[in-house]
């Protein structure tokens, strides 16, 4: 039997646009094969080229995440045409801008069966092939606000911090059980997605995402990290890691800034025209591929040293330590032996990121759970690894739609 390593089968959903976009080119460079969840075909068929034409594949599933039967429709032709189902990334999301006196009792329903539920309901599905398994990693894609509220995003913000309950509660009952699956929650800055060209708006001028803003690709590649390096919880962009943790400490501060500045932050330019589409109810790229980016690329930052620091922090450390040294031993023994230290634990931290990024290039970047050998039919198929990928009957799986 070859040793070669199996494909991962990983499922995103919101897979069509935005960080799901950008996670999906970001998974199938690792040569994965991703169950894609949307609504929009345009998107979704975008989604699958990207995955192929980047060495991984692709499976388009139409599917509403706010409806628990298209959801474990979705996630049954996943295994039955990949095999199992290793990673689950939840991304899918609705928001609607707008003063809380100004929202519908619609609005709030349909936010929350998308962000909130529909979490919920791929969770489940994916616990309900990962257990009797006993192995797998979910990762929910969160956010900063899952900890504080702003205005006008009264639904969204809701909706985050019930995922955040809602993934504790769940963590703590996997750790009860000793099982061996994984879930993680990915705290997010503001991205520049497209969601700022089709969210549902009752502001006056056009909604932006709150400064600084972050590319997906920032997003996207600490999914992939927190898939494959289980910590329950990481901040994304220095943002997010200010916020939260400050909000801890002084929550009233945070009520009166975000009331002076929170409402000007969050839009620019002139008026949204009359015409435009929203996605609340119905796809807006249904037969349009928005693709990853929003209209904020002169304004992205496409990396974060935030992020970078924190995959990095054992060897940051040792580097630390080791300047600590050098600066007492320096003290005590002259500036010979200060550098010297100093020196040393540069050199560590050096001597770290080679070898890391040595064992990232001979093993991939396998997740903490035992790979499996080839079970069901479908991996069954590629036991010899991807130089014999399976074979298809078309492109696309279609879920049932709203």
């Amino acid at each position: 039997m070859s040793n070669a390593r199996q494909p991962e089968v990983v499922v995103i959903t919101g897979a069509s646009a935005g960080v799901g976009r950008a996670t999906v080119q970001a998974f199938a460079r690792q040569g994965a094969y991703i169950g894609l969840l949307a609504r929009g075909r345009a998107g979704l068929e975008g989604a699958r080229r990207d995955a192929e034409a980047l060495g991984g594949r692709g499976l388009v599933l139409p599917t509403d995440v706010a409806d628990p039967d298209q959801v474990e429709k979705a996630a049954e032709a996943v295994e039955r045409t990949f095999g199992p189902i290793d990673i689950w990334v939840n991304v899918a999301m609705a928001s609607v801008f707008s003063p809380v006196k100004e929202m519908t009792p619609d609005d709030y329903k349909r936010v929350t069966e998308v962000t909130y539920l529909g979490y919920v309901y791929a969770t489940l599905a994916a616990l309900k092939r990962m257990l009797p398994r006993d192995r797998g990693m979910i990762v929910q894609v969160g956010s900063a606000l899952a900890y504080r509220g702003i205005p006008l995003q009264s639904a969204y913000c809701g909706a985050k911090h019930a995922i955040q309950g809602f993934t504790e509660s769940l963590r703590c009952e996997l750790i009860h059980d000793h099982s061996n699956v994984k879930i993680s929650m990915v705290q997010m800055p503001a991205l520049n997605t497209p969601q700022f060209d089709w969210v549902k708006s009752r502001l006056p001028r056009k909604p932006q995402p709150v400064p600084p803003i972050y590319q997906p690709e920032v997003a996207a590649d600490a999914i992939v990290w927190a898939a494959h390096h289980y910590r329950r919880e990481w901040y994304v962009g220095g943002s997010t890691a200010i916020v939260i943790p400050g909000n801890k400490v002084a929550p009233g501060f945070g009520d009166w800034y975000l009331a002076q500045q929170g409402y000007g932050a969050q839009q620019y330019d002139g008026p949204v025209s009359p015409d435009r589409k929203d996605n609340l109810h119905h796809p807006v790229d249904d037969d349009r591929d928005f693709g990853a980016h929003g209209d904020f690329d002169s304004r992205a930052y496409p990396f974060s040293a935030q992020v970078w620091a924190d995959q990095h922090r054992t060897w940051l450390a040792l580097a630390a330590a080791g300047l600590a040294g050098g600066v007492c031993d320096g003290w005590k023994n002259g500036s010979e032996k200060f550098w010297r230290g100093g020196l040393l634990g540069l050199s560590l931290a050096a001597l770290g990121a080679l070898g890391l990024n040595a064992l990232s290039e001979k093993f991939g970047t396998q997740g903490t759970w035992p790979r499996h050998q080839a079970e069901g039919p479908a991996r069954a198929n590629h036991s010899a690894g991807k130089q014999k990928p399976f074979a298809r009957a078309g492109s696309t799986v279609s879920a049932p739609r709203s």
